[in-house]
């Protein structure tokens, strides 16, 4: 996709969740777009006097908004220039101070299995914007990259909305920005008046209303071996849902394949028995970051994580050759309730 801004690998593979839409009576709409090196769609009713055009352009240009500020990807976006900025306080916009401050609350309470400034480490790995992994970076390289990584040395100015560069950090948004660019989308839809929608930008979804027909929205939750097989369907409503897992983005083979998910607290991808994790939250941006802290955490602690918080997620991990469901009660509550 030339030319595209993006937070993932150009030609990024297709979603983990897929929509389930069946069929529609007359006055629905079906947009698409390309945004963030993948693509975004949307289904809802629109209000009488809505056009299909001002509900695609409202979605897009909340989603070019997301990716000026926070791209890696792009030379001149916000977050590049706070990469690129010498040390000392730098001023962020209103998105990126948001997304920001939730991050390194994340990363706090996770005890650094999030951190937003992983991306050297992603670079090493060569899952950043400049290269793509084919062997594994040299320790010393890890370790070059380990050294500028730490989430405790960026400082938030919430008075002048402005974060501390102390030199060398580098932020790699990736694992949240996306979803906080569905709830942008989303946002777009309610300033129009829609209150029956379904918005997914690669993946990750969040859902209003009902659909067009006055049926729920259904999505499916793929089988982690990138064969479209569904684990699971559910109806969404009022809610978000992501997936975070190691079978789409990855690099080497056999014994060597590694995943595109940095453990921030190792330097190296993660390897667990974790193949997807899926949650669902209110909000996008909140799923989004939050599948990857149970990624990172594996099996028994981010299972531990899910319950402390009451997090509503499905785990899908690997055990002798097959796959085996685990959801957290949170996420079978609301199975069980939609």
């Amino acid at each position: 996709m030339a030319n595209t801004p993006s937070y993932a690998q150009r030609g990024a593979a297709a979603p983990a969740v897929r929509v389930a839409y069946g069929a529609m009576p007359a006055r629905p709409a079906a947009l698409a777009g390309a945004t963030m090196g993948t693509t975004w769609s949307a289904r809802m009713a629109l209000p009488a006097g809505a056009a299909d055009a001002a509900a695609r352009q409202a979605i897009q240009r909340a989603l070019d908004e997301v990716v000026a500020q926070m791209s890696t990807w792009e030379a001149d976006s916000d977050i590049t220039r706070y990469n690129e900025s010498s040390p000392g306080w730098q001023a962020l916009p209103a998105g990126f101070h948001h997304v920001l401050r939730h991050a390194l609350a994340l990363a706090e309470d996770s005890g650094g299995a999030y951190d937003p400034t992983v991306g050297p480490l992603v670079n090493a790995w060569g899952f950043g914007p400049h290269q793509r992994a084919f062997e594994p970076p040299s320790p010393a390289a890890i370790e070059a990259a380990r050294a500028r990584c730490g989430w405790r040395r960026v400082q938030l100015d919430e008075s002048r909305q402005a974060a501390y560069q102390p030199g060398g950090v580098y932020l790699d948004l990736s694992s949240i920005a996306k979803g906080y660019g569905v709830d942008r989308a989303a946002m777009a839809l309610d300033a129009l008046g829609v209150t029956d929608y379904l918005v997914e930008v690669g993946g990750e979804l969040r859902a209003r209303g009902k659909r067009p027909d006055g049926q729920p929205w259904r999505v499916a939750i793929e089988v982690p071996d990138a064969s479209d097989d569904h684990a699971l369907a559910l109806p969404l409503n009022d809610c978000s849902i992501a997936t975070s897992g190691d079978y789409r983005r990855h690099a080497g083979t056999g014994d060597a394949r590694y995943a595109h998910t940095i453990d921030p607290r190792t330097g190296h991808p993660v390897r667990n028995t974790v193949a997807s994790v899926t949650v669902l939250h209110p909000g996008c941006m909140q799923a989004d970051a939050l599948a990857t802290v149970l990624t990172v955490l594996g099996e028994t602690d981010g299972l531990a994580y899910a319950a402390r918080h009451d997090l509503a997620a499905l785990f899908i991990l690997r055990e002798h050759g097959a796959w085996r469901p685990v959801a957290t009660p949170a996420f079978q509550t609301l199975a069980a309730s939609r």
